[in-house]
């Protein structure tokens, strides 16, 4: 199930309490796909990492339905992220001593263990789907591009209603970014789940719903809607 997110007064200092994000205000309805985009250091990361509750000193009220992200122990923010969200993180975070199926299929760690079968056997298929197909090497042969489809394969693996994507496409060459990107449209537009992708991909962001730009910190200027 996908939720409405909900941005009231975010702001996110540093350890020197210098403000590095603002946000007044942000409402997303459910089942729709919002680029975010903006120059190096504008805060886009730090918005992304907000929503999914990463992020420890952040003031303000982020809301996903009727859950208060903002309100919950870091465990329980932990308990959201695995049920709720799946995460494309832009250093991919993987395991290196692990195989490709054995970091998409991470999710399973935190899943009800009725669930587990299911979560891998949905590991091992969008893997396949994104062309990873070497079982017995390690991720730390992998190159960029075949790290980056295993990040994003472990993002999808626990069928969540809501998908948080940091430069998804970044390390792709342009065909397989460009086939990553109908994929997320379509879970967007036949599935119902919310996504919401840092992006400096044009492709990417002209798939997009809504588009706003990050400057300093601060929405700039949202776009209107570009497709339904």
């Amino acid at each position: 199930m996908t939720l409405s997110l909900s941005v009231t007064d975010c702001v996110v200092r540093s350890d020197r309490g210098r403000v590095l994000l603002s946000v007044p205000s942000l409402e997303l309805g459910s089942g729709v796909a919002l680029g975010i985009r903006g120059p190096s250091g504008a805060g886009k990361s730090t918005l992304l990492y907000a929503l999914a509750g990463l992020l420890d000193r952040v003031e303000g009220s982020v809301r996903w339905g009727d859950t208060e992200l903002l309100a919950l122990s870091a465990a329980r923010r932990t308990q959201f992220r695995a049920a709720r969200i799946g995460m494309i993180f832009q250093d991919f975070l993987l395991f290196d001593e692990l195989g490709a199926l054995a970091n998409a299929s991470l999710p399973a760690m935190y899943a009800p263990r009725s669930d587990r079968a299911a979560l891998r056997a949905r590991a091992g298929a969008h893997l396949a789907h994104l062309g990873i197909t070497a079982v017995k090497r390690t991720v730390d042969s992998f190159s960029g591009g075949e790290r980056q489809r295993v990040a994003v394969a472990r993002a999808l693996s626990n069928d969540a209603g809501i998908l948080l994507a940091d430069e998804p496409t970044a390390s792709l060459n342009r065909e397989a970014a460009d086939a990553l990107i109908a994929d997320l449209v379509a879970k967007v537009r036949d599935n119902g789940k919310t996504l919401i992708a840092v992006s400096h991909d044009a492709h990417l962001l002209d798939g997009m719903n809504r588009v706003i730009t990050l400057t300093d910190g601060q929405i700039e200027a949202p776009t209107g809607a570009r497709r339904a």
